[in-house]
């Protein structure tokens, strides 16, 4: 069982959408994909409009996601957590235990450009296009993912 959690700041964008297109391509029924955020700001809210809506543009539902905040107990339940952002990787790093824990831990960004630690933008104070933008950056990341997995499944 490979089981994969994404996370941004308050899970209601970048992390729902990501935990959403993940599992769209990910044949493997041995997986599991969950999302979560670093902040506690929207504990129990539903994902961010736009997300839900560039998301159901992609014929992907997220509508029945709940955000919730990353837990230290979240690096025992999963195999591999990936960091929307720099700031996010940092609060993460930063609650490991130990070295096994920082190793689950990567960018997202990194599955598509090696070693080059970039950002998913937060597209929270944007208009749509933030969100077109940042989908497209996810779906070209979990693509990668999902071949990994479907290919190791």
């Amino acid at each position: 069982m490979t089981k994969i959690l994404m996370v941004c700041l308050g899970n209601i964008c970048r992390s729902p959408l990501a935990e959403g297109i993940l599992k769209s391509k990910v044949f493997d029924f041995k997986t599991t994909v969950d999302s979560a955020g670093t902040g506690g700001y929207h504990i129990g809210e539903k994902p961010d409009m736009r997300s839900i809506k560039i998301a159901k543009k992609n014929n992907i539902d997220i509508t029945d996601q709940s955000a919730r905040k990353f837990v230290i107990e979240d690096f025992d339940k999963f195999d591999f957590i990936y960091a929307m952002d720099n700031s996010n990787y940092e609060d993460i790093i930063g609650l490991a235990r130990n070295e096994n824990d920082k190793l689950k831990v990567k960018l997202i960004l990194n599955e598509v450009f090696p070693d080059e630690n970039l950002d998913v933008p937060d597209p929270y104070s944007g208009g749509d296009y933030g969100f077109k933008n940042v989908y497209k950056m996810l779906d070209e990341a979990c693509e990668i993912i999902a071949k990994k997995i479907n290919k190791n499944g």
